[in-house]
């Protein structure tokens, strides 16, 4: 179903009833310092408290980490849901009516939301009952497997809610059913019971005489149930059918357990098993989330990026061929991912043949070993040509060729021109094997072969100090455009005299939106109000833009006493890049004449330099007169 957009009442009506304090009480322990209540920020690691709640205001501010909002950002930013999630979860919590703006489409969405309440609470119960189970005389022989196979703590087990499904063909319909009062076909639609084929009335338990691990959402709600037989029936892992609430492709295991500690690590391990990452979270090595038996694909991925800034993963499948396939299938799926820099993949391999759990039943030196092997893990390309190159007798020539082949492919896939050129001089040297003569012949070919990097529009974007610089000044011209009104006509007039544009994509499209809304009468008072509600619905807003609107209490005060001199800041770094590349357009043009022959050009671009460094020169005395 297309996620409906909200209708501005029912935003309007959850922003009054929602509590700010009952909101962030879930996650954060408070305790009243005056007019406010403070705690340990959760949005960063701290010993002491910084991170402080306005009731009066309905605004948290961090003074650590400078993290600020309302309840709505707080759990888009904790939580990494969108707005429209957030809005829909806090209606349900304060028993809000929800209404669209498309009136045929709220019969259906609550409808939707209501089912999902239902499927929620049944597999709430049955994962209770699996718990319960476990700990029964016949949920013994599950126990013992967990403890004495597996080597897991009693919290552990707690922590990660296993359970025992019990051998016969109807405990838990029966339980459910004739017990907890049920509909069938809802137990039936959370994947628990299924439907015998002779009989469209009878059903029987999809689980049976297995150990049941839950599947939870980040919330910590559960979704789904994996399984592993106790006997050597087929499958020997089984998981819930989709459903509603769940979907094999956007879910891993483990994530409600370990986002915060990835958020923290700033990186992400991805193991193949629900006991390898139950290892590792009980070793203490959190930030890991597991697959679900299915391939990894770009989806899985980003459901854990959202919390890793560095896009940093490390891939710990198992050593056997068959881990090592899955291994080179996930970097083909991923291939437009990993080659443009947008994911940092790392692969880990463990010595003797051993996956995660395996290797942590080692002595006591395992968690350790695991740790610094997580740290010395090869780049994905690394493990690539190892792998390519492990089998390879390169004293062959039709082997040579073959490798050389391989490698020229891999290399014209690489879009960044620096790591193009470093992995085509070590690829020289691993077809030379050891041979220095032959290094630069070998490198001259390959040279030869592949296809300079594409640059495309990226030619046209500023270094990376120009960037910062731009990013700073446009985001905070747009930040006073939004939170002070009287200063928009001196922001939008400066603009217009310099002839000034956003350069930056979302900042450029966020302009154009308020220049839209402008000119179609939008009252100056709304403008905030309605973008608010706009970007923070639609999907994937850049977090550039949702920063924009979650501001805290410091950056407004500042604004709000200075916003005239840091008005004129902005637009002096916004010239200041303008300028920077003019200069690298006319240094260019430049490079290409012989400057010892005057021309018509030679002199002209000549003034051009001069004026435009005289320019540069002035806009440094203003922004360093302001920043002083």
């Amino acid at each position: 179903m297309e996620i409906p957009r909200l209708h501005p009442d029912t935003i309007a009506e959850v922003k009054e009833k929602v509590d700010i304090l009952d909101v962030i009480s879930d996650y954060v322990v408070l305790r009243k310092r005056g007019k406010s209540h403070l705690g340990l920020c959760p949005f960063h690691s701290e010993k002491t408290p910084s991170f402080s709640v306005s009731t009066e205001k309905q605004f948290y501010h961090c003074f650590g980490c400078g993290a600020g909002g309302n309840a709505f950002t707080f759990l888009m930013e904790l939580e990494k849901h969108s707005f429209t999630d957030v809005v829909l979860e806090l209606a349900q919590r304060y028993h809000l009516p929800v209404k669209t703006l498309q009136p045929e489409q709220r019969q259906e969405l609550e409808r939707q939301i209501s089912l999902k309440e239902q499927l929620r609470e049944i597999l709430a119960v049955a994962s209770n009952f699996y718990q319960h189970a476990l700990l029964e005389k016949e949920g013994q022989i599950a126990l013992e497997y967990l403890k004495t196979a597996r080597g897991l703590t009693d919290t552990t087990i707690q922590k990660f809610q296993l359970g025992y499904a019990p051998s016969g063909w109807e405990t838990l319909y029966r339980y459910l059913v004739d017990v907890k009062r049920y509909p069938v076909g809802l137990v039936a639609t959370a994947g628990l019971i299924q439907q015998r084929e002779s009989q469209e009335t009878s059903y029987y338990d999809r689980f049976r005489h297995r150990l049941m691990i839950p599947i939870l959402d980040v919330q910590g709600r559960v979704i789904a149930f994996g399984s592993r037989t106790l006997t050597n029936e087929e499958p020997k892992y089984l998981n819930s059918p989709e459903t509603p609430l769940f979907n094999k492709s956007q879910t891993v295991f483990a994530l409600h357990q370990a986002y915060r500690h990835i958020s923290n690590q700033d990186q992400v391990i991805i193991v193949e098993g629900y006991f390898d990452a139950i290892a590792l979270h009980q070793a203490g090595i959190n930030h890991v989330v597991a697959c679900l038996g299915t391939a990894l694909t770009h989806l899985h991925l980003k459901k854990v990026l959202r919390y890793t800034p560095s896009k940093r993963v490390i891939l710990n499948f198992d050593t056997d061929s068959a881990g090592t396939k899955a291994t080179e299938r996930i970097i083909e799926a991923i291939a437009p991912l990993i080659y443009s820099g947008q994911v940092q993949l790392r692969v880990l391999h463990l010595p003797g043949g051993k996956d995660a759990a395996e290797y942590l039943q080692g002595d006591e030196t395992a968690t350790t070993n695991y740790i610094q092997a997580v740290e010395n893990a090869p780049l994905w390309l690394d493990w690539q040509l190892e792998q390519m190159l492990q089998d390879c007798d390169l004293n062959q020539g039709d082997q040579f060729q073959q490798a050389a082949g391989k490698i020229v492919k891999i290399l014209n896939q690489i879009s960044n021109f620096d790591l193009q050129a470093h992995y085509l001089g070590y690829c020289a040297e691993l077809l030379s094997q050891g041979n220095p003569q032959l290094v630069r012949l070998y490198a001259e070919k390959l040279q030869i072969q592949i296809k300079k990097p594409q640059l495309g529009q990226k030619l046209d974007l500023p270094s990376s100090s120009e960037q910062g610089m731009l990013e700073e000044a446009e985001s905070t011209l747009l930040r006073i455009y939004l939170h002070h009104p009287e200063y928009r006509l001196l922001i939008s007039d400066s603009l217009a005299s310099r002839e000034l544009l956003f350069m930056l994509n979302p900042h450029r499209q966020f302009w154009l939106k308020i220049v839209d809304l402008e000119q179609n009468a939008t009252p100056p008072e709304y403008l905030f109000s309605i973008l608010q509600d706009d970007y923070l619905q639609a999907k994937d807003t850049p977090t550039a833009i949702i920063k924009l609107f979650t501001i805290d209490e410091k950056t407004l005060w500042e604004d709000e006493c200075r916003a005239p001199q840091v008005i004129q800041g902005a637009i002096a770094s916004l010239e200041q890049v303008s300028l920077i590349k003019q200069r690298s357009y006319f240094l260019a043009k430049w490079q290409k004449l012989d400057p010892l022959i005057p021309t018509e050009e030679t002199s002209s671009l000549y003034k051009n330099l001069q004026l435009v460094s005289q320019q540069l020169q002035a806009l440094n005395k203003i922004r360093s007169s302001i920043d002083g």
